[in-house]
């Protein structure tokens, strides 16, 4: 059973009622309207909370853990993934997953954060946050990609880059900026899609795309509400006030045209039906792609450039 958020804790109240009257030996047909009408209490419920869920709440969606991660969606919405390993100068980081694969008509490189679901796998994936060598890897396979005319796709899913001392030796710093810039000049389609948290540079570093989507409850920030609550606020408590100021949804950010497009989740969040998030995330893919393989090199590139230079366009004229 999928760990339950406080604000959902109603619905799975009334789903358990719910499997009660329906376990095995429960076959009185006198309890099938109860469990009917049950039903449609539990969808309207879930209909009236999700659509008025606060920022707050979509940050813990978007942690969820039960929320696919980026091998799930490798495993649902692509065929043939083989992934590679090693930045060929240090190691092999697991908390960035890539390889190529096919999508459709097409082949693909896609490269992803990966989180763990025990704490095992948390401490073998660095809980998704990579160290250098899993961005040099990434630069590396795009860079692979851009050779054999493969689009590239990245699936971001971080509280951000590590920031531990042995990162930082090892020029965590470095490694981001050389990410950014060589993603900046790839001559192929990048799509990125946030689907889950999208932390700081450590999402951004593949995140440089010709379009950028968002699943409909992940979050894309600067910074975490909690970093953010404790510098502006010196009290960390206070991240469900900083989440709204940090406007960081799908909604507030394709308004801003920071994002391109918002892929709709299924009822109750992606984690309540993997295989339906990962049809909708295939078909945004898809249609994105469609697009976007019928301009040149050139075109793309100039086409990223111009996407990110739009970014926080002030209209007006400022006087004085």
């Amino acid at each position: 059973m999928a760990r339950e958020l406080e604000f959902e804790r109603p619905i799975r109240d009334l789903e358990q009622r719910i499997d009660a009257l329906t376990e095995p030996g429960a076959t009185d047909p006198a309890l099938q309207s109860q469990v009917d009408a049950l039903r449609g209490r539990a969808q309207a419920l879930e209909r009236e909370i999700f659509e008025r869920l606060t920022r707050w709440q979509r940050v813990q969606l978007a942690r969820h853990p039960e929320r696919p991660y980026t091998l799930d969606y490798l495993e649902q919405a692509f065929e043939g993934f083989m992934e590679l390993h090693g930045d060929r100068g240090f190691a092999d980081d697991p908390a960035i997953v890539a390889g190529p694969a096919r999508l459709g008509p097409h082949r693909v490189m896609v490269v992803g954060h990966q989180k763990g679901r025990t704490t095992q796998a948390n401490l073998q994936r660095n809980f998704g946050m990579p160290r250098p060598e899993g961005y040099r890897k990434a630069l590396r396979l795009m860079r692979v990609a851009e050779r054999f005319g493969l689009p590239v796709v990245s699936l971001i899913d971080t509280p951000g880059a590590y920031p531990g001392l042995d990162a930082e030796e090892r020029g965590q710093a470095q490694a981001i900026a050389e990410a950014l810039e060589g993603m900046a000049a790839l001559r192929v389609p990048v799509i990125s899609v946030v689907t889950g948290e999208g932390g700081s540079g450590g999402a951004l570093a593949i995140g440089v795309a010709n379009r950028v989507l968002m699943l409909e409850h992940a979050v894309y920030s600067v910074i975490s509400p909690e970093g953010c609550a404790s510098i502006l606020f010196k009290d960390a408590a206070r991240a469900p006030e900083a989440a709204d100021a940090l406007r960081l949804t799908a909604p507030d950010l394709l308004a801003l045209g920071v994002v391109d497009a918002v892929i709709p989740e299924p009822a109750g969040g992606a984690h309540r039906d993997p295989a339906a998030a990962a049809e909708a995330l295939r078909a945004a893919l898809l249609e994105q792609l469609a697009a976007l393989v019928e301009l040149s090199p050139d075109a793309l590139v100039e086409d990223r450039h111009q996407r990110f230079r739009r970014l926080g366009v002030v209209l007006g004229q400022f006087e004085g």
